[in-house]
C-alpha cells in the first residue's frame, strides 16, 4: 500500500514495483540515485541556458526555421529531458520516504551551488521545467 504521510524507513518502493530497498545498502545506493539524480537537474537546466544564450547575434537573423538550427534541436532535446527528470523527480519525493525527500532536496540544492550559483543574477529568468526545483 503506498504511504499518504511522511514515513521514515528503509523500505521504499521508488517509481516501479521492480525498485524496493528491504536492506541498508540498496536503500543508501537508492538515496545517492536520487541525490545524484537531483543534483544533475540543475545541471541540465545550466547547460540549456548556456545553449540558448551560446549562438551569435546573427544566428536569430538567419532565413532557416527554428527547429532546423541545431541550438533549437539541442534546446528541445534538453527541455524535455530536464521535464522528464524533473517529473521523475516529483514522484520520487510523492513516495511520502523521509530520506528520499532529504536526498532529492540535498541534490538540487549541491547542483544548485554547483552549476548555477556564480551567475543566479544571469539565470534568473531562466523558466524552470519543474515545479518542484
Amino acid at each position: 500500500m503506498m504511504h499518504m504521510t511522511f514515513y521514515w524507513s528503509r523500505q521504499v518502493t521508488l517509481l516501479f514495483t521492480s525498485w524496493r530497498t528491504d536492506s541498508w545498502p540498496s536503500y543508501a545506493l537508492t538515496l545517492l540515485a536520487c541525490f545524484l539524480a537531483s543534483a544533475f537537474y540543475p545541471y541540465l537546466e545550466y547547460v540549456r541556458y548556456r545553449v540558448r544564450r551560446g549562438g551569435k547575434p546573427t544566428d536569430w537573423t538567419t532565413e532557416e526555421p527554428f527547429l532546423l538550427r541545431s541550438r533549437g534541436i539541442a534546446g528541445g532535446l534538453l527541455f524535455g529531458l530536464s521535464s522528464a527528470l524533473g517529473y521523475l523527480l516529483m514522484l520520487a519525493v510523492m513516495s511520502f520516504n523521509g530520506g528520499v525527500f532529504l536526498a532529492v532536496i540535498l541534490g538540487l540544492t549541491v547542483g544548485y551551488l554547483v552549476f548555477r550559483g556564480e551567475d543566479d543574477d544571469q539565470t534568473a529568468g531562466l523558466n524552470s521545467t519543474c515545479a518542484c526545483a
